[in-house]
C-alpha cells in the first residue's frame, strides 16, 4: 500500500511537472504579435528584421531539437528539460529590455532554443513515466500547451496596459510562467531516475526507417497548415469582405477548438493499435475546409474555421503517434527529434509560398488550391505513420 502511495504521488509529481512545461512551449511566440506594432516603434524595427521574427521559431525547433537525443543521453531527460526551461528565462527575461533590434532577435533565439529541447523531449518523459497512459498524458499536456498559446495572445495587451503601454515589462511578465516551472523540475533532475531509461544510448538509427520519415511528414504537413492559418486565414477572411473582429473571432475558434479536442482525440489515440483511421478522418476534415475557402470563404465563414479547428488536432495526434512508435524511452527521443525537426524544416516554405502565390495570382484562389492539395501527402504520410509498428 505504501509503495503504490508513492507510486500515485511520484506519477501525480511528474504530471504536475509536465504540465508546467508544456504552458510554457508556445509564450515566446504567441506573446509578440499583439503588441509587434509597439515592439517596432520601440525599438525601430525594420519590417525585414520583423518578418524574421515569425521564420525564428520554425528554424530553432528545427535545429536545436537534433541536438536534444545526445543531450539527454548524456545528462538524462529531466536535467535536459531544466535547462531548455533556463534558457527559456533567460531569453523572456532579457529580450525585452535588449535595446535593439538584433538583440532582441538574438534573445528570442535563446528563449526558442530552450523550448525546442523541452519540445522533443516531453514524449519520451511520457513515455518513460507513463507507458500505459501515453495518449491519455499526451492529450492532458497538448492542452496545457494550447491554454499557454491562448492564455499569451490573448492577455499580453491586457498586461501591457496595466503597465501603463509598456510592452517591455508585458513581454517579460510571461518568463514568471517558466519560473513556476523550475522547481519540479529541479528535484526530478536531481532524483536518481534523472538518469533514466531515456538517457541511456539506443543502436537504433530511427532516420533509416519508414516509420520515422512517415512521421516527419506528417509533422511537417500539419506543421504547414498550422501556420498558414495562422499567418493567413485572418487575412483570406477580410479579402472576402468580412469585418477585422469577425476576422479575428474566427481564427480564435481554430485556436480554442484545440484545447478540448487535444485531450479527447489524444487519450481515445493511446487506446488503439492504430490512429491510420484517426489521421484519415483529420485530413479530411481538412480537405473540405480548405476547399471550402477555395470555393467561397464568406459562404460559410464558421463551418470552414470549425473544420480547419479540427484538422490542428493533427498536431496532438502526431506526437501521440511519436510516443507509440518508439519501443523505448529512448528511441522515441531519437524519433521525436527526427520527426519534428525534419517536420519543422518541411514546414519552413509553406506560409512563405502561400504569401507568394497570392501575390503572383492576385488572389486566394491559387494558394488555397495548393492547400487543399497539401493533405493529400498529410493523409497518406499519416495513415503510415499510424499503423501499428514500432522501431
Amino acid at each position: 500500500m505504501v509503495i503504490q502511495e508513492k507510486t500515485r504521488a511520484g506519477g501525480l509529481f511528474a504530471l504536475t511537472a509536465l504540465l508546467l512545461a508544456a504552458v510554457n512551449l508556445r509564450l515566446a511566440v504567441t506573446s509578440i504579435g499583439p503588441v509587434l506594432t509597439e515592439i517596432r516603434a520601440g525599438l525601430g524595427m525594420s519590417a525585414t528584421v520583423a518578418g524574421l521574427l515569425t521564420s525564428v521559431p520554425v528554424l530553432c525547433f528545427a535545429s536545436i531539437g537534433l541536438a536534444a537525443p545526445r543531450l539527454a543521453r548524456r545528462l538524462g531527460s529531466a536535467r535536459v528539460v531544466l535547462g531548455g526551461l533556463l534558457l527559456l528565462v533567460t531569453g523572456l527575461s532579457i529580450r525585452p529590455f535588449s535595446g535593439g533590434s538584433a538583440l532582441f532577435l538574438l534573445f528570442s533565439a535563446v528563449a526558442l532554443a530552450g523550448i525546442a529541447l523541452v519540445n522533443v523531449l516531453l514524449p519520451s518523459i511520457v513515455k518513460d513515466r507513463f507507458p500505459d497512459r501515453v495518449g491519455t498524458v499526451t492529450g492532458l499536456y497538448s492542452v496545457a500547451l494550447n491554454i499557454g498559446a491562448t492564455t499569451a495572445a490573448a492577455a499580453t495587451v491586457p498586461i501591457t496596459g496595466a503597465f501603463d503601454g509598456d510592452w517591455r515589462l508585458g513581454l517579460a511578465c510571461w518568463s514568471l510562467a517558466a519560473v513556476v516551472a523550475l522547481p519540479p523540475w529541479l528535484l526530478m533532475a536531481r532524483s536518481r531516475e534523472a538518469a533514466s531509461a531515456s538517457g541511456t544510448p539506443s543502436a537504433v538509427r530511427v532516420s533509416r526507417h519508414p516509420v520515422a520519415w512517415a512521421l516527419a511528414v506528417y509533422f511537417g504537413m500539419q506543421s504547414t497548415s498550422a501556420y498558414v492559418i495562422i499567418g493567413w486565414l485572418p487575412e483570406i477572411y477580410r479579402d472576402a469582405g468580412l469585418s477585422p473582429a469577425l476576422a479575428g473571432v474566427l481564427f480564435a475558434v481554430t485556436s480554442l477548438l484545440g484545447v478540448p479536442l487535444s485531450f479527447l482525440l489524444s487519450a481515445y489515440a493511446g487506446r488503439l493499435r492504430s490512429q491510420s483511421g484517426i489521421a484519415l478522418v483529420l485530413g479530411l476534415f481538412g480537405v473540405a475546409g480548405w476547399a471550402g475557402l477555395w470555393a467561397s470563404p464568406a459562404a460559410a465563414p464558421w463551418l470552414w474555421a470549425v473544420l480547419l479547428g479540427v484538422v490542428n488536432a493533427a498536431f496532438p495526434l502526431a506526437l501521440t503517434m511519436i510516443a507509440l512508435r518508439g519501443r523505448t524511452p529512448a528511441t522515441v527521443v531519437q524519433l521525436s527529434a527526427f520527426a519534428q525537426s525534419i517536420g519543422y524544416l518541411f514546414a519552413i516554405p509553406g506560409p512563405i509560398l502561400v504569401g507568394a502565390l497570392h501575390d503572383a495570382s492576385g488572389g486566394w484562389r491559387v494558394p488555397l488550391a495548393l492547400m487543399v492539395a497539401l493533405m493529400i501527402p498529410q493523409i497518406i504520410a499519416g495513415i503510415a505513420a499510424g499503423r501499428n509498428r514500432q522501431i
